[in-house]
């Protein structure tokens, strides 16, 4: 049987703006409980929100990055539903006239470019948080109630977590290179929400869509959906169908829960908010927001290709995170070569990155020092391999990779003189290793220069070392 996945998505992205989208309380991450809340984020009787205009303008800036079209007439609507964290019994979000509207994504797949296509962009309040105790109770925090949030919905256009995946690892970096959002999953900055089913393509047949709530993560929201598409076609192939409900991702157990049947936009009985006026946004407005938006991922991708004749595939990882690209342009700035500036970054850098689970801008070197540390590679002193070392070192003492070489005294022996007594030694130290080689076993010249390798703390010029074993060897 063939079947075939579809996937929807909807993001849920904080606003970088100093304060909430109704009063002027901070958005600062953290503190402690209930202290960055005032009448407003609570919604008490007799106060009001006010629009922070920073918020529609974040809106805008992203609606146009995604190749939205601008709303030229907007409202605020009441989404009223009752939860713990959301006390005032409604949430202020968009209904009928989203700020945005339209916009698309491409994704790479196997046959090219695709367009995951959106349905909209609209600006919304944030709920307060749930803490659950070990005791089985539930504490309120409302620090984050009326923190602003874009709320992203895609098309049902994606086939395969794989897809999705992309289609969220795009939309990331696209709203921090406009800086609308940190984009700290771990901060709940970024989260999304899944609606996936099956079409079993023989007979036409659909599951009923499900939905994944709060997936704070990108591996837990690959994961969810590779288990909901497994699910699903495992009912189909029983002649059951899923049911329409909210389900959450639980990572421990590797699978999703029911919590609860899906609501329909009917049940949130929306109406416009009485409290705030409708907006009118003029085309001098959004023209002034679109020029002033920056160099985007793709635009900066096809330059790296073209400025610095790196191979596409390099271009993108490089372009994928704004300050990553910073780093590499900063870095190349100091006339090192581009490739091999690429190639470290690529390798070495974000491989450690991946490892500390850090950022880039949490390194302790800086560009320039990176650079360095290229340049002494390039001019000999020091071999790739100690390279790797100063590296190292420069990740977690921070050091200038010149002092480290002194320090450690890391310069690379050049003297062929020198290397040649070295060489000697170990041959008369290893006769078995000679007798291989000549009996055919070429794997015995690559111990022997490990051998010299070791001897020299890998400081050895590795081309010298080579050349004078095989020399001696062959003769």
């Amino acid at each position: 049987m063939s079947y075939k996945t579809i996937i929807g998505l909807e993001i849920h992205s904080e606003l970088s703006t100093n304060s909430k989208i109704f009063c002027s309380c901070t958005t600062e991450y953290g503190g402690d409980p209930n202290t960055h809340c005032c009448p407003i984020c609570l919604g008490l009787p007799g106060s009001l929100p006010v629009l922070n205009e920073k918020v529609v303008e974040y809106g805008i800036k992203a609606g146009l990055a995604f190749n939205s079209n601008i709303a030229n007439h907007t409202k605020m609507d009441r989404k009223n539903y009752y939860y713990p964290d959301l006390v005032k019994g409604y949430q202020i979000s968009q209904y009928d006239k989203p700020l945005c509207e339209g916009g698309y994504i491409e994704v790479d797949t196997e046959n090219g470019k695709k367009k995951i296509n959106l349905t909209r962009i609209h600006i919304e309040e944030d709920t307060g948080k749930s803490i659950h105790s070990k005791d089985g109770g539930t504490l309120l925090d409302y620090n984050r109630a009326g923190v602003p949030l874009i709320e992203i919905v895609s098309e049902p256009d994606m086939n395969s977590p794989e897809e999705a995946k992309q289609f969220l690892e795009k939309l990331k970096s696209v709203l921090q290179y406009i800086e609308v959002s940190d984009c700290k999953m771990e901060e709940g900055s970024l989260r999304c929400d899944v609606n996936i089913n099956i079409v079993d393509e023989e007979t036409g047949k659909k599951s009923t869509i499900t939905e994944i709530k709060n997936l704070n993560s990108f591996k837990s929201a690959v994961k969810a959906m590779e288990f909901e598409q497994k699910r699903h076609i495992e009912l189909l192939e029983k002649g059951e169908d899923t049911v329409r409900e909210t389900r959450r991702y639980d990572d421990l157990k590797g699978e999703t829960i029911s919590m609860r049947t899906k609501e329909d936009a009917s049940d949130y009985r929306y109406f416009p908010e009485p409290d705030i006026v409708d907006m009118e946004i003029s085309n001098e407005w959004i023209e002034n927001i679109r020029k002033s938006l920056p160099e985007l991922p793709e635009d900066k991708m096809n330059r790296f290709i073209k400025q610095y004749d790196l191979p596409e595939y390099d271009a993108e990882v490089l372009t994928a995170s704004k300050n990553l690209a910073l780093f590499y342009e900063d870095t190349v700035s100091h006339s090192v070569d581009f490739k091999t500036a690429s190639n470290l970054i690529m390798g070495d850098i974000l491989r450690r990155l991946k490892d500390e689970d850090m950022e880039v801008e949490d390194m302790r070197f800086s560009s320039k020092e990176f650079a360095d540390l290229i340049k002494i590679i390039d001019s000999g002193k020091i071999s790739n391999k100690i390279g790797k070392k100063v590296l190292r070192e420069m990740f977690e003492e921070g050091k200038d990779p010149n002092k480290i070489v002194k320090e450690k005294g890391l310069i690379q022996i050049n003297d062929e003189g020198e290397i040649e007594k070295i060489v000697d030694e170990t041959l008369d130290e290893n006769p078995e290793s000679i007798e291989d080689y000549k009996n055919g076993k070429d794997r015995a010249l690559g111990f022997l220069v490990g051998q010299v390798m070791k001897k020299t703390r890998g400081k050895a010029n590795p081309g010298i070392v080579n050349k004078l074993i095989s020399k001696k060897l062959n003769s």
